[in-house]
């Protein structure tokens, strides 16, 4: 009744699956090896040919970098000359009392931004670039992780930034000419927001850790209840050459607050936020004061003297910067016979004491350094590497500068805005220079304490080899 078993066809289309070639067995043994090494034969040719096909499409639809790079560049050069027309047009289109007015008060909310752009992007990534072409091992002097933004990534950083900040320029000359003072007004109030929550991004996005690493610094620097370490001082010093950038930062802050922007309001020197405000010394004197205490916190850790030495010379900016704010708040016979002069001592012994610091114990022109001795020839290690006017040019240049910089933190060129966009940017191109040897100064430091240390340990293990009752060898 059940019968026998009933078996399918080996050849039978119903073992296949769908898809898949028909399979022919025949009962030679021989010939059912040589067809399936003539199977896989024929499947790896034609994945080769295949791989091959799609290599060459896809290199004959992407264009050459060369190419890309042309491209780039001409769109850059077509959005600058944009901004430019388009701003020109605008400014031209106000009257002449009110337009001198209107530019500075432009140039306060995005002169901050457009300075840390070429500093922290072009002038840093240049930083880290020669270091990376040399020994200088900058990731191991500053504690970075193996994530940390190479230079290639703070330049492109720095390019956005360099669109970002005068697109948004662009569009408040544009609107506050026609206009549409509103919506000029929010240009800058966005423009603000979008870098502050770009930094404090929880996500894993635009390098978290990278952005992690700077806001945990900038806290331990205002307040320094740790160690302090190299990164910790190197960030602060650089934040006493933006003293200038966070005083622009706080009065346009301020103005966003108090719903000044794009008004007459501010005109008024002693409104809130008016250029005669106590808010301005305040905070140009926070990054000395941040500093000074990270030189007692040190004195506190090693007991070094020259920790004091340190903390006197950050002292010293505190009467530069309240003696200049006098100017506007006595009268003008009395800043001219008393205050001035004493303004003008403080300078210079400012001045002297942050240049003798800087050569003797920040860079230690003692002997001279090795920074543009690149690992591999290049144009710039054979132009730079062992010229004396390389050293000449640095010790010269940052005493003229370090001169200008106390001048500029007087109260005589708050409203010559050009003129203190000038001096501000020669502080940076001064403090640029200083990281090259500052950091390199410290690299000999660690390498000559490693030194020292394999020194000591040395007789320690001799003494284990010719010891009889041990049992090294």
């Amino acid at each position: 009744m059940f019968g026998g078993l009933v078996s399918n066809p080996i050849n039978s289309p119903h073992l296949r699956k769908s898809g898949s070639r028909p399979v022919v067995f025949d009962t030679g043994a021989s010939e059912l090896g040589v067809s399936s090494e003539e199977d896989l034969l024929h499947s790896i040719e034609t994945n080769e040919m295949k791989g091959s096909v799609a290599q060459l499409s896809s290199a004959a639809i992407m264009p050459s970098p060369l190419l890309l790079w042309r491209f780039k560049v001409l769109l850059f050069f077509v959005w600058g000359f944009s901004c430019c027309k388009i701003g020109w047009d605008s400014v031209m289109r106000m009257s002449a009392d009110l337009r001198d007015l209107f530019l500075y008060e432009a140039f306060l909310y995005y002169n901050p931004l457009l300075l840390v752009v070429n500093y922290d992007g072009l002038a840093l990534g240049i930083n880290l670039w020669v270091f990376a072409q040399s020994n200088v091992g900058y990731a191991k002097i500053f504690d970075l992780d193996q994530s940390h933004l190479t230079h290639r990534e703070i330049w492109k950083c720095a390019t956005w930034m360099t669109i970002v900040v005068p697109t948004s320029m662009t569009a408040y000359l544009y609107l506050y000419s026609h206009g549409e003072v509103s919506l000029a007004a929010s240009q800058p109030v966005l423009l603000y927001a979008a870098v502050a929550m770009t930094l404090i991004f929880p996500f894993d996005i635009f390098y978290l850790s990278s952005r992690f690493f700077l806001l945990r610094t900038i806290w331990r620097i205002m307040f320094p209840l740790q160690a302090i370490s190299f990164a910790d001082f190197f960030l602060a010093d650089i934040f006493t050459s933006m003293s200038k950038v966070f005083s622009d930062l706080e009065r346009s802050v301020c103005r966003m607050v108090h719903r000044q922007v794009a008004t007459i309001a501010w005109f008024e020197a002693d409104s809130v936020c008016g250029s005669h405000a106590v808010a301005i010394p305040i905070v140009l004197v926070l990054p000395y004061i941040f500093r000074l205490f990270q030189c007692l916190r040190q004195y506190k850790d090693t007991r070094e003297k020259t920790a004091l030495l340190n903390a006197l010379k950050y002292s010293t900016a505190v009467p530069v910067i309240f003696l200049s704010a006098l100017k506007y708040h006595v009268f003008p016979e009395k800043w001219t016979n008393i205050y001035r002069p004493l303004w003008l001592l403080s300078s210079v012994l400012n001045s002297l004491y942050s240049f003798y610091w800087d050569i003797t114990r920040d860079w230690d022109l003692s002997c001279f350094t090795r920074i543009f001795k690149f690992s591999k020839p290049h144009i710039l290690s054979h132009m730079l590497y062992g010229r004396k006017w390389v050293y000449f040019w640095v010790i010269g240049s940052n005493l003229i500068l370090r001169c200008t910089w106390t001048y500029k933190l007087s109260a005589h060129l708050r409203h010559n805005y050009l003129t203190v966009f000038a001096i501000t940017a020669l502080e940076m191109l001064r403090r640029f220079q200083w990281v090259f040897f500052r950091v390199e100064n410290e690299w000999n430091k660690m390498n000559k304490s490693n030194i020292q240390l394999a020194m000591m340990d040395l007789p320690k293990e001799e003494e284990k080899l010719l010891d009889p009752n041990g049992h090294s060898v």
